[in-house]
């Protein structure tokens, strides 16, 4: 930038007058500025809706257990809303159904608890001080040997633990305490626990069942003969006749678990490794033994499958009021986006009102929003093909939508006939089940990205698809184009929970740049470039002002001079 002189010739204000000329210049940095703030109001706006409509399929789908990573069909199985289940004897037996148990009363006698092996010293077992093995157990620390194996699982488990003067883990430094720590840290299917206070030791089987078992070796494993040997150094430690933690168990003998025992409908009897199994769809917890039949009855709970639906519809119907609002917000086109001068000169309360009108109505009418819902309104209502129950539109379980024309409910849901919905879920919770959560019969439909899908596969799909996994696919699709345009913001894994694949056409096709971040980047250059042009004209104005002062001088200089030589 030239010199710039501040009218000491001229008595102007110079850098008053250009800062006034350059007001007029900078209007269009100011929409320049104005236009990259809307900008981000629209991400901001984008990424708000879609993290709405992420968390409405996130939210309904864990209200009916559709856990992530598992099949629709599979998670409905084992659901507990859909079905009851009640025993006449919660002391012995406690019950829950999944969807695929079938109505009806059921006998059950149990005859044995299952349980794991344990075993428990019988009286004290140290003879000295507990601050290693060797003074506990009075133990010669040169030449004694704790050796012994423990094998679980039938043998597929094993590991062996050596105390001496040779090892590792010296008798002399090691304590009782550490050797529980290494049986612990061996992931045998075992727990050992020793109790200082008490003075004993204990070791059970961590699960119940025959098949949790355990065998203690003393000695080492001579290859040659397939035997555990001992010597005469060798101490008898966790078995044997005269072993140190008087577990009264013997080297190399089997223990075993025990199976729960009953009789079930007819069928005698039953084992199973655990207190908790479940059978033909129903969820049992043995509580305890029984001289006499429990009875067990499964029926529909129509009412928690009533509660399920009207609160999907609640969800439903909220989302739609919303995402109507923002479609028919109205535009305020006068007020544009402060500056930070602007703000200054404002209160922030009156800053707050403004902004709430300079961002309202920027996705007025917006095409993917409303053609999302659209596809999303149009979808509830057309009929389910293929469904093998009684049921493939929601009208005949009583439950309509509201028309277009009635304006703001954009196409609630409503529960016309409750009693027709209640008579549905009684007489075939199946059908209705299947209409919300049907899949299509080909995998590939079911399991391919839709990318990789032809568009009357994806037609297909959809039409074969329950209401709500329709919906879920329909939200989906707008989500992606809503992600095109504005981008994931920071919510990324919010919409990989919705779809695993979500973000990959964003990231294949648009190399993870959005639309409006397109437009962000073609704004801000603009603004790099006219900052470097108002740099120009300022320093032009200077230097115009600059050599008119100078040229003022230089008259003044030369009227001085004539007027000397006058004088």
């Amino acid at each position: 930038m030239s010199l710039q002189i501040s009218g000491l010739a001229s008595g102007m204000d110079i850098d008053s007058m250009v800062s006034e000329l350059m007001k007029a210049e900078k209007t269009k940095l100011t929409k320049l500025e104005q236009d990259k703030q809307i900008i981000e109001w629209k991400q901001e706006r984008y990424n708000d809706l879609n993290k709405d409509f992420a968390n409405f399929v996130l939210e309904t789908r864990e209200d009916f257990g559709l856990d992530n990573g598992v099949t629709v069909s599979s998670a409905l199985d084992r659901s507990d809303w859909v079905k009851s289940a009640t025993s006449s004897d919660e002391s012995v037996v406690s019950v829950s159904s999944n969807t695929s148990a079938i109505d009806g009363s059921y006998d059950i006698k149990v005859t044995q608890l299952a349980d794991n092996f344990s075993a428990a010293s019988d009286s004290n077992i140290s003879s000295g001080d507990k601050t290693s093995l060797a003074t506990q157990f009075s133990l010669d620390s040169d030449n004694d040997v704790i050796e012994f194996t423990i094998e679980t699982e039938d043998g597929t488990k094993s590991e062996t633990f050596t105390y001496s003067s040779t090892s590792e883990s010296k008798l002399n430094e090691t304590t009782l305490k550490d050797v529980v720590s290494d049986i612990n840290n061996a992931d045998l299917g075992v727990t050992a626990i020793y109790e200082s206070e008490i003075d004993r030791f204990f070791l059970q089987t961590d699960d119940t069942g025959k098949s949790n078992n355990v065998k203690i070796h003393q000695g080492i494993y001579d290859d040659g003969a397939g035997v555990y040997v001992k010597d005469a150094n060798h101490i008898d430690f966790l078995s044997g006749a005269g072993d140190k933690l008087k577990l009264g168990l013997t080297d190399g003998d089997l223990y075993e678990g025990q199976n729960a025992k009953m009789n079930f409908n007819g069928a005698t009897g039953i084992e199973k490794q655990s207190n908790n199994f479940e059978i033909n769809g129903i969820n049992f917890n043995l509580k305890g033994t029984s001289a006499d039949n429990i009875t067990v009855n499964v029926d529909t709970d129509v009412d928690s499958v009533y509660e399920k639906i009207e609160g999907f519809i609640e969800k439903y119907n909220k989302l739609v009021v919303d995402t109507r609002k923002i479609l028919g917000e109205k535009r305020y086109r006068d007020y544009k986006p402060l500056s930070d001068e602007e703000k200054q000169a404002m209160s922030d309360d009156n800053v707050e009102l403004w902004e709430e009108k300079a961002k309202s109505g920027l996705l007025k009418n917006d095409m993917i929003i409303q053609g999302t819902m659209d596809t999303v309104r149009s979808g509830m209502y057309q009929e389910v093909k293929g469904v093998d129950g009684q049921f493939d539109q929601l009208t005949e379980i009583g439950i309509t939508t509201e028309s277009w024309s009635s304006g703001t409910s954009y196409g609630k849901l409503t529960i016309k006939d409750p009693d027709q919905l209640k008579e549905a879920i009684s007489e075939d919770v199946d059908s209705v089940l299947e209409l919300f959560f049907k899949q299509p019969e080909d995998v590939t439909l079911r399991t391919s990205f839709e990318k990789n899908l032809t568009s009357d596969q994806i037609k297909q799909k959809r039409e074969e698809s329950g209401l709500i996994n329709r919906l879920y696919d329909n939200l989906a699709g707008g989500m992606q184009q809503i992600i095109a345009k504005s981008g994931p913001g920071d919510s990324a894994d919010l919409y990989r929970d919705v779809k695993a694949e979500m973000l990959l056409k964003f990231v294949s096709d648009f190399n993870s740049i959005s639309m409006l971040t397109e437009d962000m980047f073609n704004v801000e250059k603009r603004i790099v470039d006219m900052n470097d042009r108002l740099n120009r004209v300022e320093s032009r104005y200077y230097s115009e002002f600059t050599a008119m002062e100078q040229a003022i001088n230089k008259m003044n200089s030369q009227s001085s001079w004539l007027s000397q030589q006058m004088g």
